[in-house]
């Protein structure tokens, strides 16, 4: 469950890192509040997940999980570049959420 809860706050890191782009400087409202409530969220589910996970994980899983999302987002939302540069980065990010998920025990 805790994984779970982990994955959670960094689907709400992307949330909140995609949304720092609408809120221009946070001088539009709804956007930065919008963006400061998903980053409550993020921190609030990634302190319920490290109860019980070890610091250096959780955060590292959270960053990772943030990152990727972000970046794939930016690619999506923003026309960013998707050279290959980038895809493979991401899928060692990747690699390394799964082998922290992996070498974490239970």
């Amino acid at each position: 469950m805790n994984w779970l809860i982990l994955v959670l706050a960094g689907l709400f890191e992307i949330a909140w890192a995609i949304g720092l782009k609408y809120t221009d400087g946070f001088t539009k409202l709804w956007p930065s509040v919008a963006t400061l409530v998903a980053m409550v969220i993020s921190v609030g589910l990634l302190g319920l997940a490290m109860k019980s996970l070890p610091v250096g994980t959780a955060y590292a899983v959270w960053v990772g999980v943030g990152a990727v999302g972000t970046a794939i987002l930016g690619i999506v939302l923003f026309n960013e570049s998707a050279n290959i540069g980038r895809i493979v980065s991401l899928l060692l990010i990747v690699a390394g959420i799964v082998g922290l998920k992996l070498a974490t025990p239970n």
